[in-house]
């Protein structure tokens, strides 16, 4: 069952007609082919019409080469990831009808399933005004067993979940036109930009389906990203094998 915060009594809204993806992208001329393959599936499963858009966020490798004709390509030099969400949305703030535009975003490290954009209409058909997804990590091969064990005791990625990821989040474009859109900052623009949502009472579907299958890599683009946070779990488990618990010993 999706879960709306707040909760709605009854839907009256408008229809979304059109859809734009921003995904961000900072030297990712490996994973950017599979992320764009990715949406090319999503928005090819739904009726209305899309349009893709990578920010190239002071690219130094040949991720320009990597984009292909169909999808629009927008370059920054910002080196920020909150920027360069931004920038991929103010070009359509002035759309007319913002109120039936659905704006949503992942990251160049992520693949979206099939179902993705088809999930999102789902719930603004159903009476949210924002989409905040959950992510499925692609493996662990960089990381210890016991990070891949804390990473899943402590991820809910049920319906009503309080994670927040870049990677799979979606909001309609009157909202984040009204709220100023993504914060130019290099980490946590997505989180900042949910609270705001919060605040000014959107509904929003926090909501475990269509998860998005993202990178676990260990170089990660930004300081407050997925891969810092696995770092974190990391240093965490070696701190506790390096200092077990005491046992007690009986009389």
């Amino acid at each position: 069952m999706l879960v709306l915060v707040p909760p709605v009594s009854s839907v009256d809204e408008p229809a979304i007609e059109r859809i734009v993806v921003v995904v961000p992208a900072h030297n990712e001329e490996r994973l950017l082919p599979a992320c764009i393959t990715a949406l090319d599936d999503a928005m090819r499963a739904v009726a209305v019409p899309t349009e893709l858009v990578v920010v190239l966020d002071a690219c130094t490798d040949g991720s320009a080469r990597l984009v292909p004709a169909h999808v629009t390509t927008v370059v920054s030099s910002a080196r920020s990831v909150g920027a360069a969400r931004r920038i991929g949305f103010d070009r359509h703030l002035g759309l007319a009808r913002p109120e039936r535009t659905w704006f949503a975003t992942t990251d160049a490290d992520s693949e979206v399933p099939p179902d993705w954009l088809a999930t999102h209409l789902g719930a603004a058909g159903r009476g949210a005004e924002a989409f905040v997804g959950t992510i499925v990590p692609k493996n662990w091969d960089n990381w210890s067993a016991r990070t891949a064990t804390m990473f899943g005791d402590r991820y809910q990625p049920g319906e009503g979940h309080v994670h927040v990821h870049g990677a799979n989040l979606g909001v309609r474009a009157d909202w984040y036109r009204r709220l100023g859109g993504f914060v130019a900052r290099t980490g946590d623009e997505d989180v900042d930009l949910v609270r705001r949502l919060e605040a000014a009472g959107a509904r929003i579907a926090r909501s475990g389906r269509s998860p998005v299958t993202t990178s676990t890599r260990i170089d990660g683009r930004t300081d407050a990203g997925f891969s810092s946070y696995l770092q974190r779990l990391e240093i965490l488990g070696r701190q506790a094998d390096a200092d077990p618990p005491t046992r007690k010993v009986s009389p």
